[in-house]
């Protein structure tokens, strides 16, 4: 085994967290909310702080309520919450008038950035952390390991540094989920992950009367919003949207079904065994996965109707909605540097290829999880024997072979432990309590009472040097 002796002389951090979007953010705001005075540093791949850009459509709202904000629900009185983001913005009693719990997804992206810029000074902007390694300490009987050594690429320059930290949490969120069958060398170009649409799509159909024929693949929110956006944004396109159900169904936000999300929900939901874990999320997936919110049904729904005004023959429509089609393929038209689509009937498998040829295919097909295993693979030395994957605890802590960790010492993760921790572990409701616990789990109350807790203060963070 290649043991990395540490560097005594090179005081590591206390905690390093690899991705900087919201659930990092929740994890400094509660910190700084605790008053902690910690050697911590975040790392992050974008340029700057952004939560989402790709699908900052206009007009688009927020799923949850504004008061499932960073900290409200933590702790009302924190300087983090959304009503005094809109208290030190001008806009407390505008907002007020609106008389909406869901705010635009563009004022909740530039909540984020605001409690982002309180923690510039800890955040590095432009890196990519391509491996968390191992660094052992030597002494004594057991060799166990004190810190870990993250390793990352400047997205710029492409040179290759390192730092070392005692603590690390994964939080880099979703890689978008691209079904292999499409030809990967049209991604970016005639493909396009829903994830990327307001960025790329400008350029690609830079014309907003050029007569382009669009597809959407995908039956939920994000290809719904998407749908709707090119009818507006390109008026002279035609625009198809397939899906592999029958219908688009909307999605259940009435109160009872709501509390699938609370917080308290976690610990009943950990305690399950793995087949009725597996269960549940199959059944509260209407919640959240392949729908969409009613008042986009509606609306939707009558943008087609009105094309019915002066034609029933739905061929001849603009814009149209295939349903039982899975999307099976893209194959390119050499001809036409287009695309056409290779189909398949989701009920009795037949297949066919589209008549139409697209400019743009626009895929809304959801995200893998599962980026922290290339990240941790150094790591995989230190699981138990028995252990296959990586198995995370109830306060999200990477379980490691007993005694391989010295005290003080772990990796969290974040937003990729759906499978153990429930439906809500990917989005956005319980990020300030979730981050709270984080803090209590990486920073033990009993622990930083006497000895690490300031008065609050919203930029306590020790400054370090950075990458």
């Amino acid at each position: 085994m290649d043991i990395k002796q540490q560097d005594v002389a090179e005081e590591p951090y206390d905690l390093v967290c690899v991705g900087f979007g919201p659930a990092s953010l929740a994890i400094a705001v509660a910190l700084s909310d605790r008053g902690f005075s910690a050697r911590v540093l975040f790392l992050e791949r974008q340029q700057s702080f952004a939560w989402h850009s790709g699908m900052l459509l206009p007009g688009a709202r927020m799923q949850i309520s504004f008061i499932k904000d960073l900290a409200t629900l933590r702790d009302p009185r924190s300087h983090f919450t959304f009503i005094n983001y809109l208290h030190c913005k001008g806009r407390l009693l505008a907002f007020t008038n609106l008389s909406t719990f869901l705010p635009l997804r563009e004022e909740y992206n530039d909540y984020f950035a605001w409690c982002a810029s309180h923690f510039d000074h800890c955040v590095n902007y432009g890196q990519d952390v391509v491996s968390v390694s191992p660094i052992h300490e030597l002494g004594g009987a057991a060799i166990r390991v004190a810190s870990w050594d993250i390793v990352a690429r400047d997205v710029i320059s492409q040179d290759i540094r390192s730092v070392r930290s005692r603590n690390v949490v994964i939080a880099v969120g979703g890689k978008p989920r691209i079904p292999a069958a499409f030809p990967q060398d049209l991604i970016n170009s005639k493909i396009v992950h829903s994830s990327k649409y307001s960025t790329l799509v400008p350029s690609i159909l830079s014309e907003t009367n050029g007569k382009y024929r669009v597809a959407v693949v995908g039956g939920g929110q994000s290809a719904a919003e998407i749908y709707d956006d090119l009818m507006t944004r390109f008026p002279q396109s035609h625009v198809n949207l397939f899906i592999a159900a029958s219908a688009l169904r909307p999605s259940d936000d009435s109160p009872f079904v709501n509390e699938v999300f609370d917080p308290s929900r976690v610990d009943g939901f950990y305690a399950l065994s793995d087949a009725t874990k597996k269960k549940a999320i199959s059944e509260d997936r209407v919640t959240n996965y392949g729908v969409v919110r009613s008042e986009l049904l509606e609306r939707l729904y009558e943008r087609l109707y009105h094309q019915r005004l002066h034609s029933t023959d739905e061929s001849h429509w603009q814009h149209q909605i295939s349903t039982l089609r899975e999307v099976v393929g893209i194959e390119r038209d050499n001809e036409t540097d287009k695309v056409r689509l290779l189909l398949k009937h989701s009920r009795n498998g037949t297949k066919e290829t589209t008549q139409e040829a697209f400019d743009l295919v626009i895929v809304s097909t959801g995200y893998q999880r599962n980026v922290h295993e290339d990240l941790l693979q150094p790591t995989r030395e230190l699981l138990p024997s028995e252990q296959h994957g990586f198995s995370i605890e109830r306060d999200y802590r990477v379980r490691y072979r007993q005694g391989a960790l010295a005290a003080g010492c772990g990796i969290w993760l974040q937003g990729c432990c759906e499978d153990s921790h429930g439906l809500s572990d990917t989005l956005l409701s319980i990020l300030g309590v979730r981050g709270g616990e984080i803090v209590d789990s990486i920073f033990p109350p009993s622990e930083t009472t006497n000895h690490k807790l300031r008065p609050l203060n919203h930029a306590r963070f020790r400054t370090s040097p950075k990458l």
